[in-house]
This record gives C-alpha cells, structure tokens and sequence, in this order.
C-alpha cells in the first residue's frame, strides 16, 4: 500500500505543474524584483503582486517556504490548545493561500475557509492550486483591501502571515485589532528578522491588550524578556527544495532554512510551554546547552549531561523552538 501523499508533497507536485509553462528567465527576473520589493523598508499602497508572471514567480520563490513557517506557527499553538479545532478560518493577506494548507495539514477535516488579498492574480492562483486539496475545496476567495478599512467577519481563527511588512504603521495596528475583534484565535507570521520580530512584538501587545493569552511561542503573556536592539525571538523550518525551486531561486541544495517570527494567541484558556527552546541547541561532549524562554519571563541556559538519562537522550534531540522540558 503506499503511503499517504503529505500536503506539503501535494504543495509541491501542484506548483511544479501550473509553474511548468513560466520560461526560468522570465520567472527568475520577476523573483529579483519582488525580492527587491519585500526587502525594501518602505510599505507599498499597491499590490505587489502584479500579474500572472509575478503571481507564479511568487509561488515558487515564496510559497513553500511560507507554508513550512506557519504550519511550524500553528503546530506550537496546537500543542498547547490540544482540545480545540478551528470551526472556521480568515486568511487575511493570503495571496496564493500557503496559510490554509497549513491550517488544512494542522488540523484534519473540512471547514469554511476565506483568503482575502487586493491581488487578483494572486487570488486567482490560490484558486487554481487549491484544487488539489480537499479541505479547500469549497474556500472562498475574495479581493480586499488590506488596511485600516478592513473589516472582518466573526471566525475562530484569524492567520496573517508575512502582511505586516507591506503595511504603514497605521494599517498594522488596524488590521491587528480587526483580527482581535473577529477571531477566537490568531496567529501572526513575520520574516525572522529584528524587524519582523518588532513587528510581531507590537501585534502581540495588541492582542494581550484585547484580552488574548500568549499560546506560543512564548511561555506566558507578561513582557517579552528579550531588550530590544539586542538580539531577537525568531525560529527556524527546513524547508524541501523541488528541482523548479532551486532553478528559480539560484540555489543548488536541496533544501533550505526559513526564518521566523511568531506569536499564536487566544481568547480561550490556553496550556503554554513551560519554557522554549530559543537557539540551535549546542551539543558537546557528554551535555546538550539548551537556551531557554521561561514562564517567570527570563532568558536562561540550562545544561543537560548523561547524568540526566532520558532527559539528556531528549535534550540530544531537541532542535530550535521546542517546548522544555519534551511534553509527553
């Protein structure tokens, strides 16, 4: 019998198939530009999406990379919400949709699905992609403007992810208190950068403030320790490279390393880590140094030896951004 095909495998052979017509040159001169226009420091009040071509160039510079960061975002909030199922879900800034796979290979089932975004094409793509995926079958796709005129339905979960770079001040905070104020849940994904993680922070203040509890990553809902301008809280995925991906992209590995910022929240009661795994752990000769985010709000290093037995065995195969201690 052969074993089920996964979504992300079913994200990829679906991609390579509607992006087989695009010519690599015209595809990896669009990928220049939108990498110019996503790094750029200024907001954009044009969809950066243009056309087909810069819709198809996205989905292979960014798409698979974005489905890995909030599949990663949404299993760390699954963990601690172990009982709860979205009934419902918003993409908002959607574009081709990487966040409802995510949420489809999450959580099994069906449910009603909305992705709003101002890029047509983009919208158009999502539609065409998500063919291959059941639990999309029957999402809605829906041009809207992103920013302080948004308004939002009531849903369970609200996801944003890799939206606030491309908005003024002003739009953020709007779009994030429209989030609080429909949603049960919302989960919010931004470049692992310090600019991206400032962006994450301020969403995630906003949020505590509407009445929300921190599920992840963080172990509780207080200040974030971490002194701004120091360092910052960011994650890293592993992410499979199709041979269209590397091609477009220039590289020639298989695979690469996406990095991230998060903050998943609920207005429901919420089951946080005891604490997080911040950095690559350090592993060395008989002891594993684990950088930790605990729930009395401080950054510390622990270090686990073979003294520690199974603890050291778990310690051994911890990797950036798990609970601490392994939950059961």
């Amino acid at each position: 019998m052969n074993a089920p095909v996964s979504p992300a495998e079913t994200l990829r052979a679906t991609l390579a198939s509607v992006l087989d017509g695009l010519p690599p040159k015209q595809a990896a001169q669009a990928v220049d530009r939108l990498i110019a226009t996503y790094r750029g420091a200024t907001p954009t009040d044009a969809p950066i999406l243009r056309d087909r071509a810069d819709v198809a160039a996205y989905a292979a510079y960014r798409m698979p990379a974005t489905f890995e960061a909030v599949r990663s975002a949404l299993g760390a909030f699954a963990d601690a919400v172990p009982r709860w199922v979205p009934a419902s879900h918003v993409d908002v800034g959607g574009g081709t949709g990487a966040a409802t796979w995510a949420v489809s290979a999450t959580w099994s089932g069906t449910r009603p699905v909305t992705v709003l975004d101002w890029a047509e094409p983009a919208l158009a793509l999502g539609r065409e992609i998500a063919v291959a995926n059941p639990a999309l079958a029957g999402a809605t796709w829906r041009r809207s403007r992103i920013g302080s005129s948004l308004a939002l339905e009531s849903t369970d979960l609200v996801t944003v992810s890799y939206v606030l770079n491309e908005l003024a001040p002003g739009d953020r905070t709007a779009l994030v208190d429209a989030a609080a104020g429909a949603a049960q849940a919302v989960v919010i994904v931004e470049a692992g950068t310090p600019d991206g993680y400032a962006r994450v922070i301020e969403a995630r203040d906003r949020l505590i403030a509407a009445g929300f509890h921190v599920a992840a990553p963080c172990p509780h809902s207080a200040a974030c320790p971490i002194v701004p301008g120091e360092d910052w809280c960011h994650f890293s995925t592993r992410v499979s490279r199709s041979s269209l991906h590397r091609q477009v992209k220039g590289g020639s590995l298989p695979y690469e390393d996406e990095k991230f910022s998060y903050v998943a929240a609920a207005r429901f009661p919420v089951t946080p880590a005891e604490s997080r795994v911040i950095r690559r752990p350090q592993i060395r000769k008989g002891q594993v140094l684990l950088d930790l985010c605990e729930t009395d709000e401080q950054l510390s290093r622990t270090t686990v030896t073979k003294r520690h037995g199974d603890l050291y065995k778990a310690a051994r195969n911890a990797t950036w951004g798990d609970p601490w201690p392994p939950q059961p």
